[in-house]
């Protein structure tokens, strides 16, 4: 299989907290239209690794240095302006928390127009787009108009994956999605997930200490240890027969049912029915809403 043209490529990162380096990553890349899973237990560097290529590991008091490129754009070195370019338009993300990304006193669709429209798109453009990418991800548009409290966890999830699709993100950067949703939900948004790389061609980072989950959906995994990828190649490779001894650790650590059998991962049963209207959560640039933007839908 002919490896994938490189969408996002990392090369000597650092981040820092003063003195202290928190992530060293010699080199890391995510092809186009391919699903790379970025896997360690908490405390690794995941996180503030998606900090960093989101170019908000500022706000969190660290420094970066070294190569992140976007399509052969260097964006360490970047003003806060000329990322904003990028966040969200080019680079979208969502979390764990989805709730925490919506205002509970604004609508829904308030915070998903107002982040469309500081964008460039014109108000009826962005209510068009919003409308169009909720039926992608398979919600009611006019879920738009209710408050983030009227949607379960599953449904803000997919707002934020509409909100990523409205935008047409070339990457999505997925922190933990799923670690706050029950196993149904959770399978339906990870089926979401490989929609959007088998249907839009979008690229994903699934950030994630759940091996299970990224066996399921990840075409190549890199694993995380205090800091640094310490083993990373196609997922079936890595976690079948693991070469680093922190992954063969990892892989011994997920709960089986039966005796015990030799370090793979089997993924749980995830071939949820068609998915219902459960769904997403929004980037870091999209948290102010303004009451003025009303409903998207």
């Amino acid at each position: 299989m002919k490896p994938a043209a490189r969408r996002l490529a990392i090369r000597d990162l650092q981040v820092r907290f003063g003195d202290r380096q928190v992530v060293g990553i010699d080199e890391f890349s995510l092809g186009a239209a391919e699903i790379v899973g970025l896997a360690g237990e908490s405390g690794s560097g995941k996180s503030m690794t998606t900090l960093a290529v989101l170019g908000l590991a500022h706000t969190v008091g660290a420094t970066v240095r070294g190569s992140i490129q976007l399509d052969g754009t260097e964006l360490t070195g970047l003003s806060q302006r000329e990322l904003l370019a990028v966040r969200g338009r080019r680079i979208a993300a969502i979390f764990q928390s989805p709730a925490m990304a919506f205002s509970p006193v604004f609508k829904v669709g308030s915070v998903v127009l107002r982040a469309l429209r500081l964008h460039g798109m014109s108000r009826a453009d962005a209510a068009g787009a919003a409308a169009r990418a909720m039926r992608q991800v398979l919600l009611a548009p006019d879920l738009l108009d209710r408050y983030p409290a009227q949607l379960s966890g599953g449904q803000l999830q997919r707002v934020a994956i509409a909100l990523a699709l409205a935008l047409r993100a070339e990457v999505l950067l997925a922190d933990e999605p799923t670690s706050a949703l029950d196993v149904t939900v959770q399978a339906e948004v990870l089926d979401l997930l490989r929609g959007l790389r088998e249907r839009d061609g979008m690229s994903v980072l699934l950030i994630s200490h759940d091996l299970a989950v990224v066996a399921e959906v990840c075409d190549r995994v890199a694993i995380m240890q205090g800091g640094a990828i310490v083993e990373q190649g196609p997922a079936g490779q890595v976690l079948s027969a693991p070469q680093h001894e922190y992954t063969a650790d990892l892989l011994a650590a997920v709960p089986r049912l039966g005796p015990a059998q030799a370090a793979t991962v089997a993924p749980p049963v995830l071939s949820a029915p068609p998915a219902g209207p459960d769904g997403g959560a929004a980037g870091p640039d999209n948290k102010a809403a303004d009451p003025d933007e009303g409903a998207a839908g």
